[in-house]
């Protein structure tokens, strides 16, 4: 079975779509990463994305119209993708798997209310022809989970050899919102939700009239800067990094209007580079702090932070001792593990198997995740009856499709 999996993440920049191969031989399941891209949001889209996140206020217009245009975006990726993979040579797909665009996450006294994401998968199914599996947060929800981090049933298998080592190990991912995966020897994994990974850099880049990105590229502005302890400080205050495990966070907490917030009550005005510095040390610290209280020897490290050298430069000096690589070491590029992560979801949906972690998440119980949009064309979704997961490996990204 061949599964296209594809998410928006908390940066909010564009579409990342990975074609996975599940080969399966009864025992044993090889997961085969044949074909990845990444696809921007078109300026208007993404504008209209921005000025329509918390803790801005949208009435059910906004909603509607967000909801179709990402899901016209996604199916045009989608499309094109199919598109792309086949011409490389690649095989028929059979499903989609679609996180769509978190626009809120509600949480009330530390637990998960209710969780939403926008991208019709109706539009998906129309442009492709194939079945698709969405809506994949709202059950871990519902069995009082925090419907986050997701990643942690990929984070299990690529962590596994780590541990039949007896090393503890995690996996971080460094997107809009930091979290991470902790496996220890003889324990129930942990996941969690740790702060802002991109979240707060993004948004002071992106409001500056002084550059064009909307993020700080190689790490240049922080380069430039100095970290200012007042601010960090005030910044280091927040509550939520005291709650325990499981956690989820995203930017209904960590927004621009959040960073000048502080700016106001630590009484500071910085230029951009000694603010985007003093974000991205509070980053590196907020990680390392809950890397260094888990016990952690081992790291493997995904998500955009992965290209900002100054981010995860700083990381590693704070975790002397632990070893620290990119995901892509065990096969999963640190650029799509989160799109792999959802073909591994939609996969595992289709044979009628849960995918998130209870441990992880909170939740009561395992949980099949998403719901299906049939395709148009009339093929329903074969759910494929399994007892319990099997044991799966991922090839090395080198047999990637060009």
């Amino acid at each position: 079975m061949r599964v296209l999996g594809m998410i928006s993440g908390t940066s909010h920049d564009g579409i990342d779509i990975a074609v996975v191969e599940f080969q399966d031989d009864g025992e044993a399941v090889t997961a085969r990463i044949e074909y990845t891209t990444s696809t921007p949001y078109s300026p208007a889209l993404r504008e209209r994305l921005l000025r329509s996140l918390p803790p801005a206020p949208v009435g059910f217009d906004v909603a509607c119209e967000l909801d179709t245009s990402i899901g016209q975006e996604f199916a045009a990726a989608a499309a094109a993708a199919l598109d792309a993979h086949e011409r490389a040579g690649g095989g028929p797909v059979d499903l989609l798997c679609s996180h769509g665009q978190t626009v809120f996450h509600w949480v009330e006294g530390g637990r998960a209310r209710g969780t939403l994401q926008l991208g019709q998968p109706a539009w998906i199914a129309e442009a492709t022809g194939l079945p698709v599996v969405s809506d994949v947060r709202a059950a871990d929800v519902a069995a009082g989970g925090q419907g986050a981090p997701l990643v942690p049933i990929l984070d299990l298998i690529l962590l596994r050899p780590f541990v039949e080592a007896g090393v503890t190990a995690a996996a971080l991912n460094l997107g809009g919102i930091s979290n991470a995966t902790v496996l220890e020897p003889g324990r129930d994994p942990v996941a969690w939700d740790i702060g802002p990974a991109n979240a707060l850099i993004d948004a002071v880049v992106t409001e500056a009239v002084e550059t064009p990105d909307s993020f700080d590229r190689d790490g240049r502005l922080a380069t430039a800067g100095s970290v200012d302890a007042r601010l960090l400080e005030s910044l280091l205050a927040e509550p939520y990094y005291a709650l325990p495990a499981p956690k989820s966070s995203g930017k209904e907490l960590f927004h621009l209007q959040y960073v000048q917030e502080h700016l106001r009550s630590a009484a500071v005005e910085l230029s951009l580079p000694d603010l985007v510095a003093t974000l991205t040390e509070l980053t590196a610290r907020t990680v390392a702090d809950a890397i260094i209280a888990a016990g952690v020897r081992a790291l493997l490290v995904s998500g955009g932070g992965v290209r900002n050298p100054v981010l995860l430069g700083r990381i590693s000096e704070l975790l002397p001792g632990v070893d620290v690589r990119p995901s892509d070491s065990v096969g999963v590029p640190s650029d799509d593990k989160e799109a792999v992560a959802f073909a591994l979801i939609g996969w595992a949906t289709a044979h009628g198997l849960p995918s998130n972690v209870p441990s992880a998440t909170g939740a009561s119980g395992s949980r099949v995740l998403g719901r299906v949009t049939p395709s148009p064309l009339g093929s329903a979704l074969p759910l494929v009856s399994r007892a319990s997961w099997p044991a799966i490996s991922f090839a090395r990204e080198e047999a990637r499709l060009s």
